[in-house]
């Protein structure tokens, strides 16, 4: 790959030609090449793990369920394995892809997991995350062999603008759910509405305050080309949070006891708790084949179909984003390395399952680095020493709510919207798959939905038009594929497996 130089979107235009490398640091990293600076990656590090942070929190909490045998996985033994395979695997990332990309246990893929050790009779924790291996596996293959970066080539320029937009509304979301300035609400007639302001139509309560300053802080500084704008929002939310927490005593959303205050913090409150030694007994406690003795090869195999899918398009969809946002996109559309960056993915996924914390997968947040200037692979591996020291100070990352670090999220959310001008809104037999792929993400809090529907959209629209030879082969290959995927609860119930 050529390194890149002064007119590539990394350096803005009127920059003038990044220096020489001016060490070997510089020159593995291409921090000059890509218009940026050693100083630059550990703010964009900072801030992406700041705002990654809380899954060492969030991840054991949604696999804190009992399988079948009544056996518990436990919130520190998942915080220890979440911290360190997010830790390695995002080190791998930057030394080796060298992409300002962190990866981490991706949410959706835990919540699956979760729902099906809970939902399905006889399934324990080894044998469902033995499903996550299989499906890292599979894909560490369809990497070696190049087919997922034939599939990446096969999309349309279109749809991939809409995956950088969508994932911009997904973030953005993400922020504002966080900060719970978004909320689901009830109605007048005690069923739901999907979303409303606040708590009860109205904002109440500190935690929406200190996420308003954040944010206000937070524009105010990138608009203004503040250095370091981001992680100072960030930071000033931080400060302005404890000091509120110990002056109110806000305390979070849900107690330990299971009272609820909606008017507390979204998920943790600021404070710094008991330390505690890192248990890293988890890891290899998994079981390949046990959901196969379980539930039969076709039931299992049907899982392991559904995990895939969700985690090879996530990938995809969320490293196009990303790169696009930094600037590391050649003029041909090309992402460099992206095999590489591929691969480390696949082989976190395999990871996460073999540590039982889950699929590991690239992170929407490495996008509030990207914001704060990161570019390279320092950044990566800025965050991910990072995580593996949040092992031993996990208290720490208690300091920074979810509110604090969600107005980073709905700027950086802004930025990646900013991109829908290059979709050509003329041609609607690609505008409107186009509009499908990047609404639905939001909608349905899944950057694969979006993807998936986009597909599908966009083949049968252009047969429809008589421009179906417009359409790769893989194309269609992957629209079929998702046709499968959304139709899985029709499928299981022909073959008598729902």
């Amino acid at each position: 790959m050529s390194s890149r130089t002064a007119s590539s979107p990394a350096a803005p235009p009127g920059h003038p030609r990044p220096p020489a490398p001016a060490s070997g640091l510089d020159r593995f990293f291409r921090i000059s090449a890509r218009g940026s600076t050693v100083g630059q990656e550990m703010r964009g590090g900072l801030a992406t793990f700041l705002a990654m942070s809380y899954i060492i929190v969030l991840n054991p909490l949604v696999l804190s369920g009992a399988d079948a045998h009544g056996d518990v996985l436990g919130v520190p033994r998942v915080a220890a394995v979440t911290a360190i395979v997010a830790g390695v695997a995002t080190i791998v990332m930057g030394v080796w892809a060298r992409h300002p990309f962190a990866l981490a246990a991706g949410l959706g893929i835990n919540a699956f997991v979760a729902i099906t050790v809970a939902t399905t009779p006889g399934m324990t924790w080894p044998d469902v995350m033995g499903l996550v291996v299989l499906a890292g596996l599979v894909m560490v293959v369809l990497v070696a062999t190049g087919f997922r970066t034939a599939v990446f080539n096969a999309v349309p320029e279109a749809l991939k603008t809409a995956i950088v937009v969508g994932i911009g509304l997904f973030i953005a979301l993400i922020g504002l759910v966080n900060a719970g300035f978004v909320r689901r609400l009830p109605d007048a007639a005690g069923t739901t509405v999907p979303v409303g302001l606040g708590t009860g139509g109205e904002l109440a309560g500190w935690p929406v305050l200190v996420f308003i300053v954040g944010l206000a802080v937070t524009a105010i500084l990138v608009i203004r080309g503040t250095r370091g704008a981001i992680l100072i929002g960030i930071v000033v939310a931080t400060v302005l949070a404890n000091i509120l927490e110990a002056v109110f005593h806000i305390g979070p959303s849900v107690a330990a006891d299971g009272t609820v205050n909606p008017l507390g913090w979204s998920l943790v409150a600021p404070s710094v708790p008991d330390w505690a030694a890192p248990d890293l007994s988890l890891l290899g406690h998994v079981s390949l084949f046990g959901a196969f003795d379980t539930l039969g090869g076709l039931m299992a195999s049907l899982l392991v179909f559904a995990i895939l899918l969700s985690v090879f398009f996530d990938a995809m969809g969320t490293s196009v984003g990303l790169a696009r946002e930094a600037g590391t996109v050649e003029p041909d559309g090309t992402i460099p390395d992206l095999n590489r960056v591929l691969m480390v993915d696949a082989l976190a996924v395999t990871a996460g399952g073999g540590a039982s914390g889950s699929a590991n997968q690239i992170f929407v947040e490495s996008g509030t680095g990207i914001g704060e200037g990161a570019r390279t692979g320092l950044a990566s591996v800025v965050t991910g020493l990072l995580f593996l020291l949040a092992m031993f100070l996990t208290p720490l990352i208690h300091l920074v709510p979810f509110e604090a670090v969600a107005p980073a999220l709905v700027v950086v959310g802004f930025m990646m919207c900013a991109q829908v001008t290059r979709i050509d809104w003329s041609d609607w037999g690609a505008a409107l798959p186009a509009f499908l792929t990047f609404i639905l993400m939001p909608f349905t809090y899944s950057i694969a939905n979006g993807i998936g529907a986009g597909m599908i959209a966009y083949a049968v629209i252009r047969a429809g038009q008589g421009r179906a030879r417009e359409v790769h082969p893989l194309l269609w290959l992957v629209a079929a594929a998702f046709v499968v995927f959304f139709g899985m609860g029709v499928v299981r119930g022909i073959l008598g497996l729902a």
